[in-house]
């Protein structure tokens, strides 16, 4: 569940949002920017970034707490391209 974007089978057609969430199954426009990292195996500087849509942000979030990795949230508009 890690990296910019899930890769969607699209037959062809163009992906239906630029940023699609990160929860397994959900498709849906990702709002949101988690980026994180695992203190134990990531560097300081190494930050991986998960999206959510409005109705996955807690969900994610929490995941992540939960296991005390440092995270930040922000809109997906605060992103660099």
């Amino acid at each position: 569940m890690s990296g910019m974007s899930n890769p969607v089978v699209t037959l062809g057609l163009p992906p239906e949002h630029e940023y699609s969430c990160s929860r397994a199954a959900c498709r849906d426009e990702a709002s949101w920017a988690i980026q994180w990292r695992n203190p134990k195996i990531h560097t300081e500087d190494r930050r991986k970034t998960w999206l959510a849509c409005d109705a996955h942000l807690e969900t994610l979030r929490e995941f992540l707490a939960s296991r005390d990795f440092p995270l930040s949230v922000m809109p997906v508009s605060e992103l660099e391209k």
